[in-house]
């Protein structure tokens, strides 16, 4: 949908390869299903689920074994971030470091993306350098 030819939309780590991997054997799923929602105090929040199948305009980002399914309404909010997962003392997460994040809670699970308008543009310049 806002695909680039030749240009994965997300990165993933070695270690979000290794839990995505796992979580897909685990669960006998076919990938990760990543997305977002309007919710937390910046005003977005990221979702993930395993998914079985994958939907008509979900963008499939294929990586050592992992797979990663982006929900439509995501592609364009999710295009340059790359996913980590990283594991602490309290507690193991997947981070993404995500170029048009603007803002974030406190709490870093919630944030706020640049308009729909910069958004775009930035990807036409990529398409266009690409």
């Amino acid at each position: 949908m806002f695909a680039i030819p030749g240009k994965s939309p997300v990165t993933l780590t070695p270690a979000a390869v290794r839990q995505i991997r796992r979580l897909m054997e685990r669960e006998g799923a076919s990938g990760l299903r990543v997305g977002v929602k309007k919710g937390g105090c910046a005003g977005m929040e990221y979702t993930m689920e395993t998914a079985q199948d994958v939907q008509e305009h979900e963008e499939v980002v294929e990586q050592d074994g992992a797979r990663v399914i982006i929900a439509p309404m995501a592609q364009m909010f999710l295009f340059g971030t790359e996913i980590d997962y990283e594991t602490g003392l309290l507690e193991s997460t997947f981070r993404f470091r995500n170029p048009n994040v603007t803002d974030a809670c406190g709490c870093g699970e919630s944030i706020k993306f640049d308009d729909v308008e910069t958004l775009t543009k930035r990807m036409n310049e990529a398409k266009a350098s690409g």
